[in-house]
């Protein structure tokens, strides 16, 4: 009986109010102090470094206490400046604590180079998806004379002809020569060659 009369007393029930208080307070102070130290309070809103060249995401950045790191380049694009930013990790506008982090995906200097497949006599509905699927583009189409109708003669690029191996900028267009289907098909300086009878010897009797 008397721990039950102790346990509903006037004492144990303020010992047990000044407990709750010290443990509220202690709380308090520990969420006081995991905010201060963990900076929650310090929020920085991303910039958009989009088109940016490094230079000035260097000066940018050091003014808001952040960093970056260059993951990679992209495929180039001809919409942002050579050497700019082309995708951020985290995006323009997200919000972070100081010193952190900001990925970039930067634009290359210019078109990588693709090798010329081996098209030569291949068709034309099966060599123009091949090229554009490379990143080509199909300038002008002409015909020669040919047995094959529309089968590949000869791939050119600025007049000039390309051989299967030969590497072009993506996006360079090329042109087809293709034959007509009506007859054989005569090389570049290949002159057409008559056939000579030789005349009888006269028999002398």
């Amino acid at each position: 009986m008397g721990f039950f009369k102790f346990i509903f007393s006037k004492t144990f029930l303020i010992q047990l109010v000044i407990a709750a208080i010290v443990i509220v307070v202690l709380a308090f102070l520990a969420l006081k102090w995991l905010d201060y130290s963990t900076n929650q309070d310090q929020r920085i809103a991303v910039p958009d470094l989009s088109k940016q060249s490094l230079d000035v995401v260097d000066d940018q950045l050091a003014e808001l206490d952040l960093r970056f790191e260059i993951l990679d380049s992209a495929n180039f694009n001809p919409d942002f400046p050579r050497y700019s930013v082309i995708e951020q990790v985290p995006e323009p506008g997200q919000f972070v604590k100081e010193n952190r982090k900001i990925y970039l995906t930067l634009n290359p200097s210019g078109y990588r180079k693709v090798m010329i497949p081996d098209l030569i006599r291949r068709t034309r509905r099966q060599a123009e998806p091949t090229l554009r699927s490379l990143g080509f583009e199909i300038g002008d189409v002409s015909y020669k004379p040919d047995i094959a109708e529309d089968a590949v003669l000869e791939l050119r690029y600025k007049g000039k002809k390309l051989e299967p191996g030969d590497e072009l900028m993506k996006t360079s267009k090329i042109d087809l020569v293709l034959g007509d289907g009506s007859g054989k098909y005569r090389m570049e300086g290949e002159e057409e060659q008559d056939s000579i009878i030789p005349e009888e010897e006269e028999i002398e009797f």
